[in-house]
């Protein structure tokens, strides 16, 4: 992997060979076990989220075989529904927020000047709880124990008298243990960039891609508990015979649904919005302007974050529910268009107005903008009461959140692939290969799933294993098959091109886009101090902006190059003025043993090896202990920062 450094006319030799000597990490396993920094950190979420896309997408490929014809057999009925439950599982879970998360731990303290994390142990942490819990789910696969109750799992059908074996224990304990993941990244995002910002980056100069990972880390600490407690709840009625979702000993089998859609919906917008911020972040780039209504794009973010957790009870609408809860939540679910409206006609305005420049991430742009306002089409038809109870559990449901999910996240995520490979792997990637995954993939995409629209007009149920012989239903289905394969094709040539960029690749300048954000500034592929001197930052647009830029080179202070051991800055809240140095904490083993001991824990809990569970947790609360136990010098040693 190549290195192009920047250059620190502010910086001395004796300056940068201090930072180099207290951020850089030896290669060696003990490193690799041990780092804390976050882009090491967010590449590995990136590696891991794509591994699980690959499982998912393989499982859907079987699916799509299956499907392809009436009354096939390529699959048994029980195999089916483990792939259809770990596809749906996977891509909600164990990839799409997980690849953004990655986006976020590689870029965000790039993008607001911060040398790390707020938390950078606790980082590692999620990241090995995350590679656990996926591991944990996926293994059961082989052994036919895999979860088969749809991601969603509802009741009653999770109960052990319907559902006996392991099967649902793996989905309520392998997503307790992932949410332990997702909270502690949540929570980093939210103290790092209220916290880290480069002193002058006040809220109004905060890039979109920034502001759109904290509304979603937000929403991820609200949303979470209300799953967490589903699956707590199921386990204990499966495993202890307890009756929360079991109406023959007084439990409800909707209050299942509603706690899963309570978290169900905003979920939507946790995996839409981070990938909205990729968008917003690559437009500069190729459009050579700044993002149209910056004030109302960040409005719209805030508002969805607000307004999602007030329509779940639209995957309801066909439960027999009272009609004036109907009519709110129809309501609400029509509102939430206005804010997503917003953001589209401001990405429209913006390259209407801007010089585009056409290459591989503003296709993959252009291709979102084309499907997810499809999406968002069907989606407000969904707010219909009563054409929502028509359609409901038919595949014209399935067409419409693909449509939401591969067109408003998917797409989105390799435009920022495409966008920021140089910057993450030093290397440029291969143009003609890439406008090849992109078509393959648009095109892909629409013949799989356009159709499912008009099979599930015609009736057509979705998560059914085979189907008999109908009018509408075969041959569209047989074309959905064909697309996923296009489908495919294309993806693979986005993995093609990635290791044909890391291994042949040319060396990736700093800045080869001419991007806004601070980034940019930066070596290809970073320094691990991220910047020998932190900037201080005068617009919305640092990278273009003279001021911010001499602030790094001739206009560099001792206070912000800060090479006398592992530091960052800690500036205020509001208008990111400097507050003090802070010390960061150095590699450790803490973070793997700690999320190690949990999954001995939840083994043990899922094959009731009760007396191992106590041991692990024992262990737990050890290395908290540890981890926990003061180290660090005293703030007034650290030669606070004027």
């Amino acid at each position: 992997m190549s290195t192009t450094t920047s250059t620190a006319p502010g910086v001395g030799r004796d300056d940068l060979a201090r930072l180099a000597e207290h951020w850089a990490e030896p290669r060696s396993l003990r490193a690799w076990l041990t780092t804390v920094d976050h882009k090491k950190i967010g590449r590995r979420y990136l590696v891991t989220a794509a591994f699980f896309f690959v499982l998912a997408g393989l499982s859907a490929l079987v699916m799509r075989t299956q499907l392809a014809r009436p009354e096939s057999g390529v699959v048994s009925p029980q195999e089916y529904n483990q792939l259809f439950t770990m596809h749906g599982t996977a891509m909600i879970f164990l990839f799409a927020t997980p690849m953004l998360f990655g986006f976020g731990n590689f870029l965000v303290p790039l993008m607001i000047g911060s040398r790390d994390m707020a938390f950078p142990r606790l980082n590692a942490f999620g990241y090995w709880v995350f590679l656990f819990a996926g591991l944990f789910m996926w293994a059961s696969l082989p052994f036919g124990a895999a979860p088969n109750n749809g991601w969603f799992a509802y009741a009653p059908l999770n109960q052990v008298q319907h559902n006996p074996g392991l099967h649902m224990d793996v989905y309520a304990l392998g997503l307790l243990f992932l949410g332990i993941s997702t909270t502690a990244g949540a929570i980093n995002f939210i103290v790092t960039a209220l916290k880290l910002r480069a002193p002058g980056m006040s809220l109004n100069r905060v890039p979109l891609f920034v502001w759109a990972i904290v509304a979603t880390a937000f929403m991820v600490v609200f949303a979470l508990p209300a799953l967490n407690a589903d699956n707590a709840m199921l386990f204990f009625d499966r495993r202890f015979g307890t009756h929360f979702f079991d109406p023959s000993g007084g439990g409800n089998v909707l209050l299942w649904q509603h706690l899963f859609w309570i978290f169900g919906h905003p979920d939507v917008y946790i995996i839409v919005l981070p990938a909205l911020g990729i968008v917003s972040a690559v437009l500069p780039a190729f459009t050579r302007r700044g993002v149209v209504a910056y004030s109302l794009i960040v409005l719209s973010i805030v508002a969805i974050a607000i307004i999602s957790f007030g329509v779940w009870v639209h995957h309801m609408f066909a439960t027999g529910l009272p009609q004036l809860s109907y009519s709110f939540f129809s309501a609400a679910s029509t509102v939430i268009t206005i804010p997503s409206g917003i953001q589209i006609f401001a990405w429209l305005a913006t390259m209407l107005l801007g010089r585009l420049v056409l290459r591989v991430p503003l296709l993959f742009v252009i291709g979102f903008v084309v499907t997810f306002v499809l999406g968002g089409v069907t989606g407000a038809m969904f707010a219909v009461t009563a054409f929502d109870q028509q359609v409901t559990d038919s595949y014209f449901v399935v067409a419409h959140f693909h449509y939401v999910l591969i067109g408003g996240a998917v797409f989105p995520m390799l435009a920022g692939i495409y966008y920021w490979l140089p910057k993450i792997t030093g290397r440029m990637y291969h143009e003609g290969l890439g406008r090849w995954a992109f078509w393959l993939a648009f095109t892909g995409m629409h013949v799989t799933f356009f159709p499912m629209h008009l099979t599930g007009l015609f009736g057509m149920p979705r998560r059914v294993y085979t189907y008999r012989s109908e009018p509408g239903w075969d041959g569209w289905s047989l074309v959905s098959t064909v697309g996923s394969y296009l489908l495919a094709l294309g993806l693979l040539l986005v993995l093609v091109g990635v290791v044909h960029a890391v291994r042949r690749g040319r060396p990736a300048p700093a800045d080869p886009w001419e991007g806004d954000s601070l980034e940019w500034s930066t070596a290809s592929p970073p320094e691990p101090y991220n910047f020998p001197v932190i900037p201080r930052v005068h617009s919305l647009h640092p990278t273009w902006d003279a001021r911010t830029v001499e602030s790094t080179t001739t206009g560099a202070t001792a206070d912000r190059v800060l090479s006398e051991g592992r530091r960052t800055l800690f500036t205020s809240e509001l208008d990111a003025r400097t507050e003090r140095a802070v010390e960061m904490p150095e590699p450790s083993f803490k973070p793997l043993v700690l999320a190690g001991a949990l999954l001995v824990f939840f083994t043990a809990m899922l094959l009731a090896a009760y007396p191992i569970a106590v041991l692990a947790v024992l262990v737990v609360a050890a290395t908290i202990a540890a981890w926990l136990w003061p180290s660090r010098r005293p703030d007034e040693e650290l030669g606070l920062a004027s």
